[in-house]
Protein backbone atom coordinates (compact mmCIF):
# COMPACT_ATOMS: atom_id res chain seq x y z
CA UNK A 1 0.00 0.00 0.00
CA UNK A 2 1.55 2.88 -1.28
CA UNK A 3 -1.37 5.75 -2.10
CA UNK A 4 -0.97 7.61 0.77
CA UNK A 5 1.10 10.86 1.29
CA UNK A 6 3.65 10.78 4.46
CA UNK A 7 5.02 14.12 5.84
CA UNK A 8 8.77 13.32 7.55
CA UNK A 9 9.16 16.48 10.57
CA UNK A 10 12.28 16.33 11.79
CA UNK A 11 14.81 19.24 12.52
CA UNK A 12 17.93 16.98 12.07
CA UNK A 13 18.29 17.03 8.62
CA UNK A 14 20.68 13.81 7.96
CA UNK A 15 18.04 11.47 9.72
CA UNK A 16 15.03 13.78 7.90
CA UNK A 17 16.80 13.02 4.05
CA UNK A 18 17.93 9.33 4.82
CA UNK A 19 14.40 8.62 5.95
CA UNK A 20 12.83 10.01 2.67
CA UNK A 21 15.10 8.51 0.64
CA UNK A 22 14.22 5.05 2.24
CA UNK A 23 10.26 5.32 2.06
CA UNK A 24 10.94 7.19 -1.32
CA UNK A 25 12.61 3.93 -2.44
CA UNK A 26 9.49 1.82 -1.06
CA UNK A 27 7.33 4.21 -3.64
CA UNK A 28 5.72 6.30 -0.41
CA UNK A 29 4.94 10.20 -1.40
CA UNK A 30 7.49 12.05 0.93
CA UNK A 31 7.10 15.50 2.08
CA UNK A 32 10.06 16.82 4.47
CA UNK A 33 9.54 19.67 6.98
CA UNK A 34 12.41 20.51 9.01
CA UNK A 35 10.42 22.70 11.71
CA UNK A 36 7.38 22.73 13.45
CA UNK A 37 6.31 25.50 11.55
CA UNK A 38 7.68 24.48 8.24
CA UNK A 39 5.26 21.39 9.08
CA UNK A 40 2.12 23.49 9.59
CA UNK A 41 3.01 25.50 6.49
CA UNK A 42 2.57 22.20 4.37
CA UNK A 43 -0.48 21.07 5.75
CA UNK A 44 -2.18 24.00 4.98
CA UNK A 45 -0.52 24.36 1.29
CA UNK A 46 -0.97 19.86 0.56
CA UNK A 47 -2.80 16.82 1.53
CA UNK A 48 -1.43 15.15 3.74
CA UNK A 49 -2.68 11.75 5.35
CA UNK A 50 -0.12 10.56 7.82
CA UNK A 51 2.70 12.64 9.61
CA UNK A 52 6.02 11.07 11.50
CA UNK A 53 6.60 13.55 13.65
CA UNK A 54 9.57 14.09 16.33
CA UNK A 55 9.02 15.00 20.10
CA UNK A 56 11.89 17.51 20.56
CA UNK A 57 12.32 20.02 18.16
CA UNK A 58 13.77 23.67 18.47
CA UNK A 59 10.49 25.86 18.42
CA UNK A 60 7.70 24.21 18.69
CA UNK A 61 7.96 21.11 20.50
CA UNK A 62 6.07 17.91 19.01
CA UNK A 63 3.25 18.04 21.27
CA UNK A 64 2.84 21.40 20.66
CA UNK A 65 2.64 20.71 16.25
CA UNK A 66 0.64 17.32 17.23
CA UNK A 67 -2.45 19.58 18.78
CA UNK A 68 -1.73 22.01 15.90
CA UNK A 69 -1.96 19.84 13.10
CA UNK A 70 -5.44 17.55 15.36
CA UNK A 71 -6.63 21.81 15.30
CA UNK A 72 -6.40 22.01 11.71
CA UNK A 73 -7.18 18.50 10.62
CA UNK A 74 -8.15 15.83 13.00
CA UNK A 75 -8.44 13.26 10.47
CA UNK A 76 -4.55 13.36 9.90
CA UNK A 77 -2.86 10.57 11.74
CA UNK A 78 0.35 11.68 13.44
CA UNK A 79 3.20 8.97 14.81
CA UNK A 80 5.57 10.36 17.27
CA UNK A 81 8.72 9.54 16.88
CA UNK A 82 10.85 9.77 20.18
CA UNK A 83 15.24 9.37 21.12
CA UNK A 84 15.60 11.69 24.02
CA UNK A 85 12.18 12.02 25.38
CA UNK A 86 10.86 9.93 28.13
CA UNK A 87 7.90 7.36 27.39
CA UNK A 88 5.68 9.40 29.63
CA UNK A 89 6.17 11.86 26.67
CA UNK A 90 4.94 9.75 24.03
CA UNK A 91 2.10 8.67 26.21
CA UNK A 92 1.11 12.16 26.40
CA UNK A 93 1.07 12.56 22.33
CA UNK A 94 -0.89 9.67 22.67
CA UNK A 95 -3.61 11.12 24.89
CA UNK A 96 -3.58 14.08 22.71
CA UNK A 97 -4.81 12.36 19.54
CA UNK A 98 -1.32 10.48 17.86
CA UNK A 99 -1.81 7.40 16.44
CA UNK A 100 1.30 5.68 18.32
CA UNK A 101 4.97 6.82 18.70
CA UNK A 102 7.89 5.32 17.60
CA UNK A 103 11.20 5.03 19.72
CA UNK A 104 14.33 6.38 17.84
CA UNK A 105 16.54 5.16 15.90
CA UNK A 106 13.58 3.22 14.18
CA UNK A 107 13.78 0.49 11.42
CA UNK A 108 12.53 1.62 8.13
CA UNK A 109 10.35 -1.23 8.08
CA UNK A 110 8.90 -0.85 11.64
CA UNK A 111 7.84 3.10 10.20
CA UNK A 112 6.85 2.22 6.79
CA UNK A 113 4.11 -0.84 8.65
CA UNK A 114 3.49 1.85 11.86
CA UNK A 115 2.48 4.41 8.86
CA UNK A 116 0.70 2.11 7.03
CA UNK A 117 -1.25 1.11 10.30
CA UNK A 118 -1.99 4.96 10.68
CA UNK A 119 -3.34 5.76 6.84
CA UNK A 120 -5.61 2.40 7.49
CA UNK A 121 -6.78 4.24 10.57
CA UNK A 122 -7.39 7.26 8.61
CA UNK A 123 -9.48 5.62 5.77
CA UNK A 124 -11.76 3.76 8.45
CA UNK A 125 -12.35 6.93 10.62
CA UNK A 126 -12.98 9.28 7.47
CA UNK A 127 -15.65 6.12 6.00
CA UNK A 128 -17.34 5.96 9.10
CA UNK A 129 -17.17 9.96 9.74
CA UNK A 130 -18.83 9.96 5.72
CA UNK A 131 -21.41 7.21 6.64
CA UNK A 132 -22.52 9.10 10.10
CA UNK A 133 -23.17 12.50 7.72
CA UNK A 134 -25.23 10.31 5.18
CA UNK A 135 -29.09 10.91 5.08
CA UNK A 136 -30.71 7.35 5.74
Amino acid sequence: MTDFTVMLVDDEEDFLETLAKRLAKRNVCVLKAGSGKAALETIRKASVDVVALDMRMPGMDGIAVLKAIKAYDPAIEVVMLTGHASVEAAYEGIAQGAFDYLMKPVGIDDLLFKLQDAYKARTINLKRKQQGASPE
